[in-house]
């Protein structure tokens, strides 16, 4: 009978050794602020298998976003899309904090700061949470914001590792709209480019690679479409109902280009439209009359319940708003 051979199993993975355990990309995640954008990324994140830390101001907000990330999660379940086992895991996943501290060990934070009434978010505030962030981060760990305006390389400049920073945009028009645009300001290295591109592919998302512009691409087109349907409006060479059949039916959309500014928020669309004219100097950038209509007089879309259209309490559209041309 030959002798039994015994191999170590260290190489075939099954032990790891305290000086080999290599903690995987983005395991763990943190996101600053859990307002609307900064849910869709904590929910993806967890889903994804990721460990979350998300901060808030207070006990009150932590209890409002855990809230509305159950409720996602429910309505999923609702429609067989999740099971009760499946959200307590991914929920698990998910820890609430109110100090930067806990953010040690994270791969990547995402600073997801909420939009003010006026639509805008405050630079000194952005450019603080990179600074706190970058005190308590590896010098490898990624910090990144949300959203489609020229301001990366702002909140990078005071850094020590700028490199290591870049913006991120999700739209978060429906669930289907699984593209990720990746920011690259003037300092942010490739490394950190590809880095990203893998959290994309983990979120089951397609990474776009976008230049320093504001509005990105997405932003950008969306404000030229939108200005020209309400020209259209304007000049009373079609109704709003059929407008957007035409950008529903003809060209296969989702939402009517209205609708579309509704969910994203007028707020924000005149806030960036300004932002783009001021830097590109286009006509077609500026806000349409229409758009300032609904700016001034606080009707911002499904936020306040009216917009181009009246909402119900759910935020589902009941009436196209009469006041509106």
């Amino acid at each position: 009978m030959s002798d039994t051979v015994i191999e170590p199993v260290e190489k075939y993975g099954l032990t790891i050794s305290a000086e080999n355990r290599h903690k995987p990309l983005f395991s763990k995640i943190g996101v600053v602020s859990g307002g609307k954008e900064g849910r869709t990324i904590i929910g993806m994140a967890a889903t994804a298998g990721m460990e979350v830390v998300f901060m808030e101001e207070s006990q009150e907000r932590i209890a409002f976003v855990t809230g509305e990330l159950e409720k996602v999660m429910d309505q999923k379940i609702s429609s067989w899309g999740l099971t009760p086992s499946e959200k307590k895991i991914i929920m698990n996943r998910i820890t609430p904090t109110l100090v930067y501290e806990d953010f040690k060990g994270c791969d990547l934070v995402v600073e997801c700061t909420r939009y003010s009434e006026s639509g805008r978010r405050s630079t000194p505030l952005r450019k603080n949470i990179f600074k706190r962030l970058e005190e308590v981060l590896e010098d490898d760990a990624i910090i990144a914001t949300n959203g489609p305006t020229v301001i990366i390389s702002e909140l990078a400049a005071e850094l020590n590792h700028k490199e290591r920073c870049v913006s991120l945009y999700f739209p978060v028009l429906h669930p289907d709209a699984r593209i990720l645009e990746i920011v690259s300001g003037m300092y942010t290295s490739e490394e950190v480019y590809r880095k990203m591109e893998i959290f994309a592919s983990l979120i089951r998302y397609k990474p776009h690679r976008i230049n320093e512009s504001n509005g990105n691409v997405s932003m950008r087109l969306l404000a030229t479409m939108l200005n020209e349907a309400c020209q259209i409006l304007l000049e009373g060479i079609s109704s709003m109902e059929d407008i957007e059949e035409t950008f529903t039916i003809i060209y296969g959309q989702r939402y009517g280009i209205f609708r579309m500014a509704d969910i994203i928020g007028i707020e924000r669309l005149v806030t960036l439209m300004e932002a783009m004219f001021n830097d590109f100097g286009e006509k077609h950038c500026k806000p349409s009359p229409i758009l300032w209509k609904l700016y001034r007089s606080g009707q911002l879309g499904v936020r306040t319940g009216k917009g181009f259209y009246v909402y119900d309490s759910d935020g589902n559209p009941v009436s196209i708003n009469k006041n509106i041309a």
